[in-house]
């Protein structure tokens, strides 16, 4: 059984790895001791909330990829199957950016609404969602014909 802080901290060794720092970098970077940071990644401590989105900052890696890269080390140790791969979309980064703003993603009308204030938004039933891998930056939805 894998647990939920191992999970955590592996996925935070190879985001730091992939990047080439150390231990040392970040944990001046997320004002975190050494020590701890190490724990952390071991899988050895529980990290609260507020250290893991220091960690992350100190990365420069959203928190909510962490949790997504978990997820998904936590359904394999499930033994759940793995999602069907979702398409990737290359587009460069100014594209990217612009996509990801609510307002201005599309200059069609929104498929998704509100009916009550915190309620869950109805989207139309042409519109698929498609969960990107872990290394995409971004939700697509897109309308089928």
């Amino acid at each position: 059984m894998t647990l939920l802080r191992e999970a955590i901290g592996d996925s935070l060794r190879r985001a730091r790895l992939a990047q080439n720092r150390t231990l040392r970098e970040v944990s001046t970077s997320a004002r975190v001791s050494l020590g701890y940071l190490s724990e952390v990644e071991r899988g050895r401590k529980e990290a609260s909330s507020e250290l893991l989105a220091a960690i992350c900052a100190a990365l420069d890696v959203p928190l909510s990829r962490v949790l997504w890269d978990v997820s998904t080390i936590m359904a394999g140790a499930d033994g759940l199957p793995a999602a069907a791969p979702a398409q990737t979309v290359d587009a460069p980064e100014a594209e990217r950016t612009a996509a990801a703003e609510p307002a201005e993603a599309t200059p069609e009308p929104a498929t998704a609404t509100m009916s009550v204030a915190g309620a869950r938004p109805q989207i139309a039933e042409d519109t698929r969602i498609v969960i990107p891998a872990p290394k995409a930056d971004m939700l697509v939805l897109v309308k089928s014909n």
